[in-house]
């Protein structure tokens, strides 16, 4: 009788038969969990930008030493939601591990992805916890928050990446191959060197962050001149990179994703192409904007949530291509 239900329905509306309600459900709570984690990572970027990653001391994971610690402090509160958000963050992920397991046969690409996902989210933990007990965290300027910061968020990115993918192979057409055969050039640098130039972007990006915030400008005009002078601190010299990578990445990525979406036979990914440039264009004007007007609070944190929705997309483009080229290619 499913078997009639699904083939009925299909001809009504002339597609694929629907799935099966796990799985759909499925889909839906992966994109939730992906959204979730943006969520927790802007959280984290209020942390660093009121200074309040020494809010519950030194201790981890109990706050001050404390399962319930002194709340009277802005920063012990805006720390310890930023802890149990990702501690929900956690078991929101191993929820998505243990229900990919039970939806999906060994090999599907969203059983796999959802390994990596629960992978991820573990070191992300870890190296959370690293910057509390490193004490990498409030006005602490050197070198070694500056690695520890980049690596925080390269995990932080390939974490987003593997949540995306998670959504995206479930939810992708029935017919998606378990293990799709790479075509020629899949490790080509059209392919994996727009995701590494977008890297490379947000990790010159949380450091002049982290530059701005530790080192204030009060004005345009002193704010470019502390980053040529030569005895200003490394992290305000560091700021130059930033615009520079970016402006380099967007040459980049538009060269991949142009040609797609002009001529793109499949709606998907031209809709992704597009979305992909749209994003980079708003990155840009709100980067512009946040330079001009001393990166206030509220614009830092819309910048990094353009740059996680921009990461997301590309990588999302990255798969729906290589997707197409592989099953153009059988």
């Amino acid at each position: 009788m499913r078997e009639i239900a699904a083939e009925t329905h299909a001809g009504v509306l002339g597609s694929t038969p629907p799935r099966d309600l796990t799985e759909r459900r499925f889909a839906v709570f992966a994109w939730v969990v992906l959204a979730y984690n943006v969520a927790v990572i802007l959280w984290g970027a209020l942390v660093r930008a009121t200074g309040s990653g020494a809010g519950c001391g030194g201790h981890w994971p109990l706050c001050n030493g404390d399962v319930l610690p002194d709340v009277s402090q802005v920063g012990t509160v805006i720390e310890l939601t930023h802890r149990i958000m990702s501690g929900l963050a956690l078991v929101l992920v191993i929820v998505l591990f243990g229900w990919a397991r039970k939806s999906f046969t060994p090999g599907h690409a969203g059983r796999r992805w959802a390994t990596w996902s629960l992978v991820f989210i573990l070191t992300e933990a870890l190296l959370g916890a690293s910057l509390v007990l490193l004490g990498h965290v409030a006005r602490n300027e050197s070198i070694g928050r500056v690695y520890s910061l980049s690596t925080h968020l390269i995990n932080t990115f390939i974490l987003l990446a593997s949540l995306a993918l998670t959504a995206w192979s479930s939810t992708a057409r029935e017919e998606l191959p378990v293990r799709a055969a790479r075509p020629d050039g899949w490790f080509s640098v059209s392919v994996w060197g727009p995701l590494a130039a977008l890297v490379l972007v947000a990790v010159a990006g949380a450091i002049t962050a982290l530059g701005d915030t530790l080192f204030p400008a009060h004005s345009l005009s002193e704010g470019i001149s502390s980053d040529f002078s030569s005895t200003a601190n490394f992290l305000i010299r560091l700021r130059i990179i930033h615009p520079v990578l970016a402006i380099a990445s967007a040459f980049a990525i538009a060269l991949v994703t142009l040609p797609e979406f002009r001529a793109s036979t499949t709606i998907r990914l031209r809709a992704l192409s597009g979305g992909v440039l749209a994003l980079f264009a708003a990155q840009i004007t709100v980067g512009t904007a946040s330079i001009l007007l001393q990166a206030p609070l509220a614009l830092q944190l819309l910048h990094l949530l353009t740059a996680d929705a921009l990461w997301i997309a590309l990588v999302l483009f990255t798969a729906e291509r290589h997707y197409a080229l592989s099953t153009v290619r059988k």
